[in-house]
């Protein structure tokens, strides 16, 4: 979620610098492929930004014909409200996939917006806050066979500061996570993958279970449990065009979840159109699908549409409370051997929300 709605000028920009972004091959990671680029983008959180992004392709181990590529990403992102993100992103599939590890490690000092607690909250309630955190997220899976995988998780967020509007909606519903904060956790995982790339999948499987344990034990402010499912499926429906579907559930159990570990509703990668966050609660459900159609060369076109809540018990869950958001991107290989895409998606939701994004990679 590197470049959430960034203005069109960010794609100008990327192409005038994508050749001057090459970095060589080297032996010590083979077929290592790095694109570094400027960034110029502007939004109504940031004004005018400017950074720098890069993007890196390799693998491991030599000779490997079995091991998915890996990737990492960074950004460096500073804005003329003296706002600044820092971010990496990264996958590694260690030889023959024996291993795999995720990885997040961000510092952000942002704006954001606050509409309460619900699903029934109003345009007209939104709120500004800022906030400064530390995260970092590791994620290493074992093969156990079959495609199927065990894993070990550690979370951690450091909250070191909160800027709220006093007797706002903060201090009147008040909100878990106000006030600076740590949450650190361990958790567990089960997946199974048999996707057909790590970047642009057009068959396979993929479905994770994750449960993380936040307490005193590991040095947590907050004591609450966090689970994931999470199961996407890709199908080749005619020549290079895939259908993608994705079902998503992240809940929380516990009295009190911090603010921003709570589920939220929105961004780059699940029901685009929706400010990130423009929803929050315990517990978010939401089911996806893009229709994704090669044009020419090394551009395609995506259609996608998405649906789902937030609810603090499965009881706040309903079809008619059900909302939804659709749209439409362009896509540009950057990698056509890797299918690596870079993308531009807008996507409209129930309401008046709607969004531009920019990013590497596809959303699901």
């Amino acid at each position: 979620m590197f470049l959430r709605q960034a203005s069109p000028f960010l794609l100008i920009c990327f192409f005038t610098c994508q050749c001057l972004g090459q970095i060589p091959l080297k032996d010590s990671l083979p077929n290592k492929q790095v694109l570094i680029f400027p960034v110029i983008s502007r939004s109504v959180e940031t004004d005018w930004s400017f950074g720098i992004a890069t993007s890196a392709t390799f693998h491991l181990a030599k000779n490997d014909t079995v091991t998915r590529t890996s990737n990492a990403q960074g950004l460096v992102l500073y804005s003329l409200k003296k706002q600044l993100v820092a971010a990496i992103n990264g996958t590694e599939y260690f030889k023959k996939e024996r291993y795999i590890l995720n990885e997040q490690l961000s510092y952000s000092n942002f704006p954001d917006k606050f509409w309460g607690i619900g699903n029934q909250t109003q345009d007209s309630s939104q709120e500004a806050y800022t906030f400064r955190q530390a995260y970092a997220y590791l994620h290493l899976m074992r093969h156990l066979g079959n495609r199927c995988y065990a894993g070990l998780i550690y979370e951690m967020q450091d909250v070191m500061e909160v800027k709220y509007e006093e007797n706002g909606l903060f201090d009147k519903q008040k909100v878990a996570g106000r006030t600076p904060y740590l949450i650190s956790g361990t958790g567990l995982s089960f997946t199974y993958d048999t996707r057909t790339a790590a970047f642009s999948p057009d068959a396979g499987t993929f479905a994770q279970l994750s449960c993380t344990r936040f307490g005193s034990i590991t040095g947590s402010d907050y004591d609450y449990t966090n689970v994931v499912l999470d199961y996407r499926k890709f199908y080749r429906v005619y020549k290079n065009q895939v259908l993608a579907l994705q079902g998503y559930f992240f809940g929380n159990i516990g009295n009190e979840v911090p603010i921003r570990s709570l589920a939220g509703f929105g961004g780059n990668n699940s029901m685009r159109g929706f400010y990130d966050g423009r929803y929050r609660d315990k517990n978010q459900l939401v089911v996806q699908g893009e229709y994704r159609l090669p044009v020419y060369g090394k551009w395609g076109l995506v259609l996608f549409g998405s649906s789902g809540d937030v609810g603090s018990t499965f009881n706040d869950f309903s079809l008619r409370g059900l909302k939804y958001s659709y749209g439409g991107g362009i896509r540009f290989a950057i990698s056509k051997s890797e299918k690596l895409n870079l993308r531009l998606d807008y996507g409209m939701g129930t309401g008046n929300n709607h969004g531009l994004y920019f990013e590497l990679g596809e959303a699901f």
